[in-house]
C-alpha cells in the first residue's frame, strides 16, 4: 500500500488539470509542470507502495527537464517502474481538496484517464473530492490538493 499527497498554489495560465483532465478552464496552477495535484499524488502513492523512494527523487522541480511536463506521462514512466520491480497497481483512491474546483462533472473522466495509465478497470479506482468548509488557504480558494493511495500486488 502506498500513500501520496501534492498540493499547489492556484494562479497561474488555466487550466487546472485532474488527472490529465480539464477541471477549471479559467484558473492554473502554480507548479514547475502542469501541477495536475492528483498525477503528483499517485506518482507519490505509487512510489511508496513499491518502496522506491518520491516524486522529488525523480521528478525534482529544481531540474528544467520538469518544466511544462505532462504529469500523466510521469504517471505511465512510474508505473513502468513499479512493474519493473515486480509489482502491478490493484486500486486507486483519490480525493481532491479544494474550495471551488469542481470535481463531479468530470469524476469519470478522471477515473477513465487513472484507469488506463494504471492499466486498470475504472471500477478499481475511485474519486471522490471535498472541500475545508472555509477553513485555511485551500478553504480561502488559495489552492488546491489531492491525496492518493494505492494497493499493488505481485
Amino acid at each position: 500500500m502506498g500513500w501520496g499527497i501534492d498540493a499547489h498554489r492556484l494562479g497561474a495560465e488555466p487550466p487546472v488539470l485532474l488527472a490529465g483532465v480539464e477541471a477549471d478552464p479559467h484558473r492554473g496552477v502554480m507548479a514547475t509542470s502542469d501541477g495536475d495535484v492528483v498525477a503528483h499524488a499517485v506518482i507519490d502513492a505509487l512510489l511508496g507502495a513499491a518502496a522506491l523512494g518520491d516524486i522529488g527523487e525523480y521528478f525534482p522541480s529544481s531540474d528544467p527537464r520538469w518544466e511544462n511536463a505532462d504529469s500523466m506521462s510521469l504517471v505511465a514512466r512510474v508505473v513502468k517502474m513499479v512493474e519493473a520491480s515486480g509489482w502491478q497497481p490493484s486500486f486507486c483512491d483519490i480525493t481532491v481538496i479544494a474550495q471551488s474546483v469542481q470535481v463531479s462533472p468530470c469524476r469519470g473522466a478522471i477515473r477513465q484517464a487513472l484507469a488506463g495509465v494504471l492499466r486498470l478497470q475504472p471500477d478499481q479506482v475511485s474519486v471522490k473530492a471535498t472541500t475545508t468548509d472555509g477553513l485555511g488557504w485551500l478553504g480561502r480558494d488559495e489552492g488546491i490538493a489531492a491525496t492518493a493511495s494505492i494497493s499493488v500486488t505481485r
